[in-house]
């Protein structure tokens, strides 16, 4: 009797034969007219030469965010649909705005595995909830939950570029030290070729796909020193110049018509000219950091590139780089930032302390943004800048495609109307693969999505994006068959998130632009065209419906009931080590009196390290002994430090050590007295003049030692860990 052929074995999904692989490339805040392949003034000789043997796309848009635009790119559909109408970390309670992706939106990731992929992620997340973002997860909206075999990266919206807040898969793990750091962009570079190395060493039969996405250039704007001199003077001419220069040369290079308007500079950001001389000096030296930030960032990329090359499979590869999420940022405001903390906290930053800090730059102990009016810059010929969905400035990116096997005629420009939600549309039709209509047992939505692999062949193929509606943060426009409507600005990038009021969405002025024939947006025809405008409209709001963009709303409104892992806690109890607890599941000290009660054992060595601190060496808080003397640092950012610390070191064995603050006022920022106690015993005060608004995503919550960057200087993160006992610690909101 013959035996039965065993058939049950599980078959694991196959490409379609030939399948390219695909590699998409973002890019932060780097405006259309930032990087030289668009015109420029940053040299990028990396995306040049893709541009060269491939294609450049100048009718591109984003959404003028950062979470907005990657949800978008990842899912394949509107942002608001999938619920991410602002960045996680200004969601709201109403229904195109909670930061929870459906799982009704799989992404390019979940599709191209479930057809035979292998998929990786590299660098910046940011569309996971942050009251998701704790070890405790769940982890579904992670890069790996995502559809992601890999992910090496960080979570939030930025990171310090030399001591990154990494993540790999779903585990923290440490940065190099600081006594040999290497910049997040060589380390996320190394992590991508040693991954596509592993894809083809383990399973060359697969194509891969990889998503690689760097914080730069959001801030910080750092850069390894080498890169910073060699930028050192190129903008001294200031932005308005900079800014013409630009124009020209794409103009010169085919990005934008021959008949193309430089639009103005808006009013609210001053001339060049206006700056006296030390304002200048600044203003250059921050521009410098940004230039050297995005030129090195493009270096590792060609590193990416180079390994593709040397395996031999770059003739089949799809490269998609999208040159920025958004427009370039002006939420540096009119004098630009030693540190984005200082922004973000409303707090300001004197002329002469950043002209005593200006080495810092570009460098570990400076966060620093340039002025607003360089992010304009970066946008010519558009106006305004990132935030600002209803003008190009906000949200038109340079993209280059490269493919080999498929573009026949390299180093040409398309200028079809597309949108970032076209990605996944463009990739699996390159794989060969459908969007199915169900993925991991759920019914999927629709993609809203075209494919642009059309253009590829046909340089006068009409736009088959035909539609497509903007909104960002009040601000909001349409697109429509050569014509694009739009509201002016409500607010400017600076005005606090925190402090915005409600701008009336049905009661604004309307601009009307007939971009056939204006590039830039530069000549509203309202007045001539009222037509059109109306029947644009009409189209907005029937659009602003159907997309979950509804009901238009500030910042401010709709943050009742967000969850948070924390909890609404207001005592928490802690008795071993915690290593880079996320904020949002750590105690919220912002704006309140707090209690922080330490049950210790003190080593017959007099004791060392970090008792608890939040933040990072930008601006945080920590209770640590120092040369065995008890001490509590406060960071409200520099030049803003205040320590108080016991006058002896305290004696071997158990002891308690405590502090108190108690606020001036029940308000974020409000200032107050700090108290330490050792046993009971008062043994120091202070006072502290102001506290935070907010502890960044990134600003991790430690017991027993310090992460990523050390908050106080006394210790390094080498020294950090306690070496006594930790029996426990208390911190209680009051």
């Amino acid at each position: 009797m013959s035996q039965p052929t065993p058939n049950h074995w599980p078959k694991p999904p196959q490409a379609p034969a030939g399948a390219p692989n695909i590699i998409v490339f973002l890019t932060d805040d780097v405006g259309y007219g930032a990087c030289s392949t668009f015109g420029g003034p940053i040299d990028t000789p990396v995306l040049d030469a893709l541009a060269r043997n491939g294609l450049r796309f100048n009718q591109f848009h984003t959404t003028a965010m950062c979470s907005p635009t990657r949800a978008s790119l990842l899912t394949g559909r509107a942002p608001h649909k999938v619920s991410m109408g602002r960045i996680t970390n200004r969601p709201t309670g109403f229904d195109g705005y909670t930061s929870v992706i459906p799982k009704s939106a799989g992404t390019i990731a979940d599709v191209l595995r479930s057809g035979g992929y292998s998929t990786g992620m590299f660098g910046k997340g940011h569309v996971t909830p942050e009251w998701e973002m704790s070890q405790a997860g769940p982890f579904d909206r992670w890069p790996t939950g995502l559809g992601f075999d890999y992910f090496y990266g960080f979570l939030g919206f930025d990171t310090n570029m030399w001591a990154p807040n990494l993540i790999e898969n779903t585990r923290p793990v440490d940065p190099p030290p600081a006594s040999a750091p290497v910049h997040f962009d060589e380390l996320m570079a190394d992590q991508a070729i040693r991954w596509i190395a592993d894809q083809r060493a383990t399973s060359p039969h697969k194509p891969f796909f990889a998503y690689y996405a760097t914080g730069t250039a959001h801030t910080p704007h750092h850069a390894p020193d080498e890169w910073l001199e060699r930028f050192r003077g190129a903008f001294d001419q200031g932005w308005d110049v900079a800014r013409e220069q630009t124009f020209e040369r794409q103009k010169a290079c085919g990005v934008i018509p021959q008949d193309a308007r430089l639009s103005a500079r808006p009013k609210t950001l001053p001339a060049w000219s206006e700056l006296s001389a030390d304002q200048k000096k600044v203003a250059s030296r921050l521009m410098e950091a940004y230039a050297a930030a995005l030129a090195h960032a493009d270096h590792q990329v060609g590193r990416v590139l180079q390994a593709i090359d040397a395996l031999g499979e770059r003739e089949n590869t799809l490269v998609i780089f999208i040159q920025g999420d958004n427009g370039g940022s002006a939420e540096g405001g009119f004098n630009g930032f030693l540190y984005s903390q200082s922004c973000i906290n409303g707090f300001p930053e004197s002329l002469e302390h950043q002209l005593s800090r200006l080495d810092d730059v570009g460098r570990l102990d400076a966060y620093n943004q340039y002025p607003g009016a360089w992010g304009w810059a970066m946008n010519a010929p558009f106006q305004y800048y990132k935030m600002v969905a209803s003008h190009f400035g906000g949200t038109r990116n340079g993209l280059v495609m490269s493919w080999p096997a498929r573009i026949g005629e390299p180093g040409g420009v398309r200028s079809q109307f597309h949108h970032v939600s076209d990605i996944m549309a463009t990739a699996l039709e390159a794989a060969g693969i459908q969007a199915p209509p169900e993925l991991n047992g759920i019914r999927q939505d629709p993609l809203d999505g075209v494919s642009m692999l059309y253009a590829i062949d046909d340089a006068a193929a009409p736009s088959r994006r035909t539609t497509q509606v903007f909104e960002m943060l009040e601000s909001f426009g349409i697109y429509h068959d050569g014509w694009f409507a739009a509201t002016e600005p409500p607010h400017g990038p600076w005005a606090s998130l925190s402090t915005r009021s409600a701008v009336d969405p049905s009661n604004r002025p309307w601009e009307l632009y007939d971009i056939r024939k204006d590039f830039s947006q530069t000549v509203d025809v309202a007045a001539e065209h009222p037509d059109v405008l109306e029947k644009l409209q009409t189209l907005f709001w029937s659009e602003a419906e159907r997309g979950r963009i509804l009901p238009i709303h500030p910042p401010t409104v709709g943050g009742e009931g967000r969850p948070s892992a924390s909890g609404g806690r207001s005592r928490f109890v802690y008795r071993s080590e915690i290593r880079r607890l996320h904020s949002d599941a750590a105690p919220n000290t912002v704006g309140k009196s707090f209690r922080i009660s330490a049950d210790v054992v003190v080593p017959a060595a007099g004791g060392h390290g970090v008792i608890v601190c939040q933040g990072s060496n930008i601006s945080g808080y920590a209770l640590y002994l120092h040369e065995g003397r008890a001490a509590f640092h406060y960071n409200a950012v520099a030049p803003h430090r205040h320590t108080i610390r016991s006058p002896a070191p305290l004696a071997p064995g158990r002891r308690t050590i405590e502090v108190r603050f108690d606020i001036d006022e029940p308000k974020p920022c409000a200032g107050g007295a700090a108290s330490l106690f050792v046993d009971g015993v008062m043994v120091a005060t202070g006072r502290i003049d102001r506290t935070l608004r907010s502890f960044l995503n990134q600003d991790s919550f430690n017991v027993g030692c310090d992460t990523i960057s050390a908050v106080a200087t006394d210790y390094t993160i080498a020294s950090s860990r306690f070496d006594g006992e930790l029996r426990e610690v208390v911190i209680a909101l009051g």
